[in-house]
């Protein structure tokens, strides 16, 4: 498979002022909210094909790596999926994530590029948005999504890649008053929006520690051996 082709990335945000970024990212995060009462069409994990699909359910080595919170984790790939644009960011939790680009590929190309770049970044499990209701329940865009993810997952498995999902609820409201509180050009808003909601999510899923996070695996269940034994390898490097 060709490698993918260098993507121009946004203006990131630099290490020197993390500190001052990080201030202003706190004002505008929502505040902690109770467990939600989870309904019939709430967000919901991809389980294994032995039913285990809760972070507690789940092996070591496929725990998110903000639920483990290790120097040895690798970085996380942020993704905001949207219809024509995708919003790509990464962080480790150890600072303030990293706007990356935005895409404007869709099907194939999209997931085989999104891989890519997790290599490149040395990423070893994307973090995707889902879009839910204030009450926690799915919309019909949730659906697309999962559509997309599913795909995704199968080939990320092969490659020893896991994917997540995460609530990205009001993430995209929170990424605008961000890019403002950090004075980029309205001309410029439109333009990098995407890639500071894939910051937010992967902000939502650092300040959670991974809580909200839901596994998506492949039905194969070779390819759910394959991913748990790189996933342990990757662990004892």
């Amino acid at each position: 498979m060709a490698a993918a082709k260098p993507v121009e990335p946004l203006p990131l945000l630099r290490t020197g002022a993390d500190t001052a970024a990080a201030a202003a990212l706190r004002r505008f995060q929502l505040p902690p909210q109770p467990p939600r009462s989870v309904r019939a069409n709430a967000i919901r994990a991809s389980p294994p094909s032995n039913g285990a699909g809760s972070p507690d359910e789940l092996p070591a080595a496929l725990l998110p790596n903000a639920a483990r919170r290790r120097d040895g984790c690798g970085f996380s790939l942020g993704v905001d999926l949207g219809e024509a644009r995708t919003g790509v960011a990464v962080g480790r939790g150890i600072t303030l994530p990293h706007p990356l680009t935005v895409l404007k590929l869709r099907g194939q190309k999209l997931e085989l590029m999104l891989l890519d770049i997790a290599q490149q970044q040395e990423a070893d499990e994307l973090i995707v948005g889902l879009p839910v209701s204030a009450d926690g329940s799915e919309t019909p865009q949730s659906n697309k999504v999962r559509s997309v993810v599913g795909r995704l997952a199968v080939q990320a498995a092969d490659r020893g890649l896991r994917v997540y999902l995460q609530d990205e609820h009001r993430t995209t409201i929170d990424a605008l008053e961000f890019m403002i509180s950090r004075g980029v050009k309205r001309s410029a808003r439109d333009v990098k929006s995407d890639a500071y909601s894939a910051m937010m999510i992967l902000e939502r899923y650092f300040s959670s520690s991974g809580q909200g996070a839901k596994i998506v695996l492949p039905k194969q269940p070779q390819l759910q051996s394959k991913l748990l034994e790189k996933s342990r390898q990757d662990a004892q490097v």
